[in-house]
């Protein structure tokens, strides 16, 4: 004869826990091959090749190696036309690489996301990667999910207006090495999002997306130059990296 089981306890281990995973958007392996890359990725900026730096991305300058390493390389450049950004024209100084996902990630009502990878990322003036989400339509959303602006630190950054932002600033211990990041990004009330940071496993700081429920929004891996990161930039080749980047849903199905 079975033991009876009492009816709440009965109910907690019928119960689904919420950070259970629900099925993987990128997986790990994303940058293994050109087949795995072509899969989840596309080249440039999903609205093209500039943007707000001093750098015009090209597909030439975003490589990948048989260890499953994504490398992003701004090399020098001369005689390139002028960027055009918020109305300004922007010099362009350098050739840049940028990636973003093929999917849109659109935190439903009970859902959310978690982004993740490991970056070796430089730190120097005029050197600006970043690992970010921004919105597919309109602006904001925006999170800075990792952003170096050539300060020495990391920077993790909720965007709700151009004025209204939560930015916090962490150093950046051995810019040579791996540091891996994640950041979970969870429903509150159906309406706004958490933002969890963490970097090698040390929960950084939590922030909050008002009205970020239901808003799509695209994932970027870029190195930007000069900029928001100070000028003038190097003038040897400057490298960013990524690896085991993945991202899990929690959406409901």
């Amino acid at each position: 004869m079975k033991p009876l089981i009492p009816p709440l306890t009965a109910l907690l281990l019928s119960s689904t826990p919420l950070t259970l995973a629900k099925h993987i958007m990128i997986p790990n392996t994303s940058f293994a091959s050109q087949s795995d890359f072509d899969t989840d990725w596309n080249y440039l900026y999903p609205w093209g090749s500039d943007h707000n730096g001093a750098a015009r991305m090209a597909q030439s300058q975003a490589t990948l190696s048989t260890d499953g390493v994504l490398t992003l390389t701004a090399s020098r450049a001369d005689n390139e036309p002028p960027a055009s950004h918020g109305g300004q024209q922007i010099e362009i100084r350098y050739l840049s690489g940028a990636v973003h996902a093929k999917e849109h990630f659109n935190v439903a009502a009970g859902g959310g996301y978690d982004f993740s990878g490991e970056f070796r990322a430089p730190v120097a003036r005029g050197t600006w990667p970043a690992f970010w989400l921004t919105a597919v339509e309109g602006w904001p959303p925006e999170v800075d999910m990792a952003e170096w602006k050539g300060s020495g630190k990391i920077s993790f950054n909720t965007f709700n207006t151009s004025s209204e932002v939560r930015a916090v600033d962490v150093e950046y211990p051995s810019p040579d090495a791996w540091h891996s990041i994640l950041c979970e990004v969870r429903d509150e009330n159906g309406v706004d999002v958490s933002v969890k940071f963490s970097m090698d496993g040390q929960v950084v700081d939590t922030q909050f997306g008002k009205g970020f429920v239901g808003k799509p929004m695209y994932l970027i891996i870029n190195l930007q130059m000069e900029g928001s990161s100070g000028s003038p930039g190097p003038d040897s080749d400057t490298l960013y990296q990524a690896r085991n980047v993945e991202v899990w849903s929690y959406n409901p199905e």
